[in-house]
């Protein structure tokens, strides 16, 4: 399952966010630091189901009328505060939770309503643009202190006469979800030293960076768009980065305004609409969130999950099943399963990610619309129907 990482300083709206994406029951306070240990949950992206191009909708519980919805795992842990690759506030345990995730979604308070250190200020009065670059030059800087700690290894083996850089800072940086091709890319766009015993500690802060970048890339979800000044998001937007403005709060409300029959909403949708016997306070406050959506499209709860998995990460969603005709697997449910996986992915790709045994056993696939077969080389494309012929 593919994860996600929530970043950000404290009571910019992570923890918010992680409970409107996955309705878990986290502590949501405002003050710095409401989240100590790491919050782990499901939450999903929205795609659109094939089952659409059929007479009838689909049996699985995550399609909600040819709206599917794909499993992620999502990671919500403490705020960072400047120095935080130094140790301070809880810096560490954040950056170090980082390891395993896939993309970062950098929650930042559009509204200017809280400082550097997370502390509430009066709304506009701190600059949200100063949170984008602070975060992403605390997790350089703590990838860099990573580098430094491992470099004199480096420099021993560099004496070696089989020694090769990209094998051993591949080795170094597999933790971090570094491949070897990654490095041997970044590598190839870096201007270094032959010798890395003469590398320069700027020399390893821009390896950092690149493999920071390749690694771990990041949007933007310019939180709090109810409450902050127009021009505050305006400038946001304006950023040569992906922001997606949000309103964590106001998708919590909506999540629940739904689990209540109050609205019909769905994740995603871009307006709602009220359904249920609410109170005139509800309904002011339903009515000011389907403003707020109308102005910017949304909430930017599951765009910003959405714009992380297939632009920042470019994945494609897949349904394996068993019968091409029906769409089904071998009790009948159609479309029951949609997986994840990156562009450029093969039949023998969904093989092994449905199952290793599948893959081991692997002998062609079928394209289930065209009930033709593809090679095993075929690219996958989003919302593939695919059937896997495997002797196991």
């Amino acid at each position: 399952m593919l994860s996600i990482a929530l970043a950000g300083k404290p009571n910019a709206g992570k923890s918010t966010f992680y409970t409107a994406a996955t309705m878990a029951d986290v502590d949501v306070a405002n003050y710095p630091f409401t989240t100590i240990d790491a919050n782990r949950g499901v939450s999903y992206v929205r795609t659109e189901c094939p089952c659409l191009e059929r007479d009838e909708r689909c049996t699985s519980d995550d399609c909600r009328d040819g709206k599917r919805y794909v499993p992620i795992e999502l990671l919500d842990v403490a705020g960072l505060v400047p120095g935080a690759h130094e140790g301070k506030g809880l810096g560490n345990q954040f950056l170090d939770e980082l390891t395993n995730a896939d993309v970062i979604v950098n929650v930042i308070d559009a509204s200017g309503g809280t400082n550097e250190k997370g502390e509430p200020v009066d709304i506009g009065s701190h600059d949200p643009l100063e949170d984008i670059d602070f975060v992403e030059a605390e997790m350089d800087m703590w990838l860099a202190g990573i580098v430094d700690g491992n470099w004199e290894s480096v420099e021993r083996k560099s004496r070696s006469p089989d020694f090769d850089l990209d094998e051993v800072l591949g080795e170094m940086m597999s933790g971090f979800g570094a491949s070897p091709t990654d490095i041997a890319t970044i590598l190839r766009d870096l201007d270094y030293p032959e010798d890395p015993i003469q590398w320069t500690e700027d020399d390893r802060e821009a390896l950092a960076t690149e493999i920071r970048q390749r690694t771990k890339p990041i949007v933007v979800a310019a939180n709090k768009i109810d409450v902050a000044p127009e021009e505050n998001v305006e400038r946001l937007l304006e950023l040569d980065k992906p922001v997606i403005p949000t309103t964590a709060e106001g998708e919590r409300a909506l999540r629940n305004a739904a689990e209540g029959g109050l609205i019909d909403y769905d994740p995603g949708d871009e307006t709602l609409e009220i359904t249920g016997d609410v109170s005139d306070a509800q309904r002011d406050a339903l009515e000011g969130l389907a403003e707020t959506m109308a102005n910017w499209n949304g909430t930017g709860v599951q765009e910003a999950l959405n714009y992380a998995v297939y632009d920042l990460l470019d994945h494609l969603t897949a349904y394996p099943v068993q019968d091409a005709s029906k769409w089904s697997d071998g009790s009948g449910n159609v479309l029951p399963d949609a997986f994840l996986l990156p562009d450029g992915s093969t039949p023998v790709d969904l093989a092994y990610t449905v199952h290793s045994d599948i893959g081991d056993g692997y002998l062609h696939a079928v394209d289930a619309r065209s009930s033709r077969e593809v090679s095993d080389s075929y690219e996958l494309e989003e919302g593939d129907v695919i059937k896997i012929v495997s002797t196991n």
